[in-house]
């Protein structure tokens, strides 16, 4: 029987998914964002429903590169696992019920921020007071704790509340954000950390607070949607990612091997 082989152009949507992924966690440790060991950004490859790949357990995020990523099933069976660590399953019992309930997350991001967790301890949650957090008006979804992620039974809770929306406010937890490619739900989650940030340092200041209305909320969500939409529908270039990507072939080169 021959092997089956896959078609040339599938093998590079798969490298390129493994040198975008192993960008993502350089990025997500050299923005501070990483939680030791804990925490994962899992991906979809290319053509596979079934199929995607996450960090080995065990290693930092700087030690991830596009080869020594494991790949695994929806239950979180590995397929592959070039180092033989294995995954956390806490971590992935999260990815997989976002993968698996919205086709259209090619990849979701998990972290644990001193910021993220701040906001996801308050009451109001994120707050609409500046141009970065507004984005996300009508566009943030809220998930109650119920403890470390071993209970396969929170998946179906969890994509409940999700919904469609691409991000998520893990309550007394952190944050999840989902997008159309790695790019996407990297770049949803650097300005969702910094709107944390930010709310943060407004709070902490203690000064009156400029209102914005509902209305330049909404418009400007809006805007930052039909931008998203641009790139990922339409496929204009993104040139935000070409530069992160620029910067850590600068930095850290070795995430390519």
């Amino acid at each position: 029987m021959t092997a089956h082989v896959p078609p040339a152009a599938v093998i590079d949507q798969t490298r390129q998914a493994r040198i975008n992924l192993a960008a993502a966690y350089r990025l997500i440790h050299r923005l501070g964002l990483d939680d030791s060991i804990y925490t994962h950004i899992s991906v979809r490859l290319p053509g596979r429903h079934d199929r995607f790949l996450i960090n080995p357990y065990g290693m930092r995020f700087e030690e991830v590169t596009a080869s020594n990523l494991v790949e695994v099933d929806i239950d979180g069976n590995i397929v592959d696992d070039p180092l033989g660590l294995g995954i956390n399953p806490a971590g992935f019992t999260i990815h997989s019920a976002v993968h698996a309930a919205r086709t259209d997350a090619m990849c979701v991001l998990h972290t644990h921020t001193v910021a993220g967790v701040a906001v996801s301890c308050q009451q109001q949650g994120l707050l609409p007071l500046n141009q970065w957090s507004i984005q996300f008006t009508d566009r943030l979804a809220y998930h109650d704790y119920e403890g470390i992620a071993l209970d396969l039974d929170e998946r179906a809770r969890l994509v409940a509340d999700l919904g469609d929306k691409f991000v998520m406010v893990l309550r007394n937890h952190g944050m999840l954000t989902c997008g159309r490619s790695v790019a996407e739900a990297f770049k949803l989650m650097h300005n969702l950390e910094r709107s944390c940030r930010a709310q943060l340092a407004i709070q902490a200041a203690g000064a009156e607070i400029c209102p914005l209305s509902e209305t330049v909320a909404r418009k400007t969500a809006g805007q930052y949607a039909n931008f998203y939409d641009s790139i990922e529908v339409r496929g204009q270039p993104d040139s935000e990612w070409a530069a992160f990507k620029r910067m850590l072939e600068r930095t850290d080169p070795d995430f390519i091997n």
